[in-house]
């Protein structure tokens, strides 16, 4: 059986640089940041690449909304890991974007594929995000596509006669084993199992011949969803040091939860 694979991703400052809020509301020089691919998002992607080699006819596309410059420099070093198609769509994505709109954009791209086979559907993406952290994305796109088999938190999917064997996470530490027969489903990944592919510059310049004309033709999406910011602050910090010798460890605990507390 094979499977038409879509992967919706964005894109998220370096988690090496620091972040300080400006008004706006915005990310200090955020356009001056370098940008990845969002870590959460990446792991569906590399999960997703793993799945398509495995099954013969099998298409692997990826859609991202983000801006145009930032995507076209993330794309050049995403397209060296492993072969996909990309559908980019030129908007704002940064940590005041709002999940519904996102969403709704996301879903807009997909269902306007002119040669989508929704029998073959799978939808992959992060459980969480880098930057919103929202963890309904997925879920949204998924209502807007008509899709309800959805499965979140997602460690493990394997094709057993060509139903989908999910393994997600629930609470206790423990997994719960799901059995889909068929596609259309969502899948919205918490970590996966498999590594970061190393590059391959012939897989980058192969990528590249179709990713250069999509990102030119990349159509502008507008985010906006009418929430209003009337400030925003780094937290503050606040530190209250005490040196005590010998204190026992139920009475420093007591002390901390009373500390909570007020």
């Amino acid at each position: 059986m094979s499977f038409d694979i879509i992967v919706c991703g964005g894109l998220a400052p370096d988690p090496l640089q620091s972040l300080e809020p400006a008004p706006g509301p915005a990310l200090k020089n955020e356009m001056m940041l370098p940008a990845v691919f969002d870590p959460w998002a990446a792991h569906a992607l590399y999960e997703a690449a793993h799945l398509a080699a495995q099954h013969p006819g099998n298409r692997l596309r990826v859609a991202c909304l983000a801006p145009k410059a930032k995507l076209q420099q993330v794309m050049m070093i995403m397209a060296q890991k492993l072969p996909f198609e990309l559908i980019p769509l030129d908007g704002a994505s940064n940590g005041f974007s709002d999940a519904m709109p996102t969403a709704e954009a996301l879903a807009s791209a997909i269902q306007a594929l002119p040669d989508l086979d929704r029998d073959r559907l799978l939808v992959f993406g992060g459980w969480e995000s880098a930057t919103r952290g929202a963890g309904v994305v997925m879920q949204i796109v998924g209502e807007r596509l008509g899709i309800t088999e959805q499965f979140l938190a997602v460690d493990e999917l394997r094709i057993d006669n060509g139903a989908l064997v999910i393994k997600e996470r629930v609470e206790g530490g423990r997994h719960m084993v799901s059995r889909c027969a068929a596609p259309p489903a969502v899948l919205a990944w918490a970590t996966g199992n498999l590594p970061e592919p190393p590059n391959h510059p012939q897989t980058g310049m192969a990528n590249m011949r179709t990713m250069m004309p999509a990102l030119q033709k990349a159509p502008p999406t507008a985010t906006a969803s009418g929430i209003a910011f009337r400030e925003v602050a780094l937290p503050k910090v606040q530190r209250e040091t005490r040196i005590v010798k010998d204190l026992p460890a139920a009475d420093i605990a007591r002390e901390l939860a009373a500390w909570v507390k007020e």
